[in-house]
């Protein structure tokens, strides 16, 4: 019976002190030296910063070269020489006339010109001596050659037109063009000692293409071959022609600008 009512009697003092002490500051038994304390202190609060992201580089752009950006001569001087299969006088006889063609261009655009184009042939022609026709018929005209009789011939032509490039190539530059214009033929023959001529003119035309090659930013070679069709006599002749030559191009001179007087070379 003592045992117990020594038992009560000290937890009654154990509350009792319990009670006395402040609530706000608990007491933790005190830590053996010999056993380690096992209490783990709480980790610091550290504010997460997220992490950079990296910024990801556009990819350059392909830039492409606008039409305006070509770089072309604004005139074109062209002279050369010629060869033509003509027969303008419908004699059914071809004549191979040797000559010169000459031509000026205006550049409006990369890829379109107006050109002003003249040439001139020189050569003989063979007409038959039984139909002489533009020529009259024996007599007055009684050629001393059977079966043709030559005719000296001068024709000429003055065409106006447009001319198509294609400047994709620094070397070559393709074309064709189209003209119209008049042209005109004049024979010659001389027969017992009688001079006889035949003089016309009409409506000419010429389609053909060529190509330029490039020597330098002045000079290039030019080859081009035409249809010329001419309407003398009141008839209709084809014709051909092809024509070599020098192509003197304008150079344009680059104006100097503030950027590239202050930029260091």
């Amino acid at each position: 019976m003592r045992k117990c009512l020594g038992a009560l009697a000290v937890s009654a003092a154990l509350c009792v002190s319990s009670w006395a002490q402040d609530p706000a500051q608990p007491t933790a038994p005190p830590a053996s030296p010999t056993e380690p304390s096992t209490q783990v202190p709480a980790p610091a609060t550290q504010t997460e910063t997220p992490a950079a992201q990296p910024t990801a580089t556009p990819a350059p752009r392909r830039t492409t070269v606008p039409a305006a950006a070509i770089q072309y001569p604004r005139f074109e001087l062209f002279g050369g020489g010629t060869y033509a299969e003509a027969g303008f006088f419908n004699a059914g006889h071809w004549a191979g006339l040797k000559g010169w063609d000459a031509s000026v261009g205006f550049n409006v655009a990369h890829w379109l010109a107006f050109v002003v184009d003249g040439g001139q042939y020189f050569g003989t022609t063979k007409i038959p001596t039984a139909v002489p026709t533009p020529f009259p018929t024996c007599p007055p005209l009684c050629p001393t050659t059977f079966p043709t009789f030559g005719v000296t011939t001068k024709a000429y032509d003055v065409l106006f037109g447009a001319q198509l490039s294609r400047r994709k190539s620094e070397r070559w530059t393709p074309f064709g063009e189209l003209l119209f214009g008049r042209s005109g033929v004049r024979g010659e023959v001389v027969a017992q000692g009688f001079g006889y001529r035949a003089v016309s003119s009409g409506v000419g035309l010429a389609a053909g293409a060529g190509a330029d090659y490039k020597i330098n930013q002045r000079f290039s070679l030019r080859v081009k071959a035409d249809y010329l069709q001419t309407r003398d006599f009141r008839k209709k002749q084809d014709n051909f022609r092809v024509s070599v030559g020098v192509v003197i191009h304008s150079v344009r001179k680059k104006k100097r600008r503030l950027e590239d007087e202050t930029q260091p070379e």
